[in-house]
């Protein structure tokens, strides 16, 4: 689908609706509030300040919010205080959006705004994000999921509209590794970190993960460091707030374009078209196929791990461990419109978060 189809639909989704936005400032938040800005009857942007945020995170999303004419409001919670947030296991995330967004409910009933209104896209539900279940579980509405949108074409559509979004916005407790405690010093240290290294450098994307004694530093561009001075500098300076080596990730932090279906020879069929996609993470096939009942036959087994969905006259078999193998279908862009359709119905294992 064309970009401007999709806008139109997102236009459609959100027209004259009184909407409550879960607000970073980021690039998927700022293209839904453009756009809600524009066709719905009202609009309040919300920020949550969990106190693990980038220190400029918060101010950039007032200032993208006053740009587009749209009302903010900042709120401000100081996660460090939940001590199973800061147990820091696989299930942080899922923890922090639930917590995060349940909050933003309370906003919305206080306000009487029935639609709770959040950033996320296509390509999220790709990648290993299990506080995506807290949107299936309050109903949280995706525009960008509903018509398609994936990460390049939310980047596309900023650049075309030349809008300011935050490069910034993902929480500071997503750089210390899974299991090590989440603590007010490892947050400052990396905030400090990663303030510094972005006042040396020319790199938009920079992260310093803090693994125990040890700060990673990775940026999408390294060039600007490679001088003994500057080296020598960030080396001090993180190691008197805390860290025992630093060390520089040379290798490319950059996100990179990402298909959505890969073509897969049919070895079994012949001159039939396959195309499949892998998931990071398990999927819960019992409620999956209680998802794909709304858009086709399903044929389910969860004892064997598999569901079958028939739409169209084309196939999509799903399988636990995450593959999602699409025949029937005419080319990888037909194959990955049924991608889209099909990745908000898979639905992961409420035993992982």
């Amino acid at each position: 689908m064309e970009l401007e189809a999709k806008i139109n639909t997102i236009r459609e989704l959100l027209k004259n609706k009184k909407i409550l936005l879960a607000f970073s400032g980021g690039a998927d938040s700022t293209v839904v509030a453009k756009i809600a800005s524009e066709v719905a009857k009202s609009v309040l942007a919300v920020t949550i300040d969990n106190g693990v945020m980038p220190s400029s995170c918060i101010q950039n999303a007032e200032n993208i919010a006053r740009q587009m004419g749209i009302d903010h409001m900042v709120i401000s919670e100081d996660y460090l205080l939940d001590e199973h947030f800061k147990e820091n296991k696989p299930n942080r995330c899922f923890i922090c959006r639930n917590k995060m967004y349940s909050k933003l409910e309370t906003v919305a009933q206080e306000k009487g705004f029935k639609c709770l209104v959040d950033g996320t896209n296509i390509s999220d539900l790709l990648e290993d994000r299990p506080g995506i279940m807290v949107n299936y579980q309050k109903n949280i509405f995706s525009p960008l999921v509903e018509s398609g949108m994936t990460q390049e074409d939310v980047l596309d559509f900023l650049k075309k509209e030349n809008l300011e979004f935050s490069t910034s916005t993902t929480c500071l407790a997503t750089r210390i590794s899974t299991g090590s405690e989440i603590t007010t010093k490892k947050i400052n240290r990396i905030s400090y970190a990663e303030s510094l290294i972005k006042n040396l450098s020319s790199a938009n994307f920079i992260r310093v993960r803090d693994q125990g004694d040890m700060g990673i530093i990775e940026v999408d561009s390294y060039s600007s460091l490679l001088n003994p001075n500057t080296l020598q500098h960030i080396d001090s300076e993180l190691k008197a707030v805390g860290f025992k080596k630093v060390v520089l990730d040379i290798g490319d932090s950059s996100k990179k374009k990402k298909d959505l279906v890969v073509y897969k020879p049919c070895k079994d069929e012949l001159n039939k078209i396959m195309f499949e996609t892998e998931l990071p993470y398990p999927i819960n096939i019992e409620l999956t196929c209680i998802e794909l009942e709304k858009m086709g036959i399903v044929k389910c087994s969860p004892g064997m791990g598999i569901a079958m969905l028939e739409v169209e006259g084309r196939n999509v078999t799903i399988f636990k461990k995450g593959k999602i193998v699409a025949r029937r279908v005419k080319d990888q862009e037909d194959a990955q419109k049924l991608l889209i359709k099909v990745l908000p119905k898979i639905r992961r294992f409420v035993s992982e978060i």
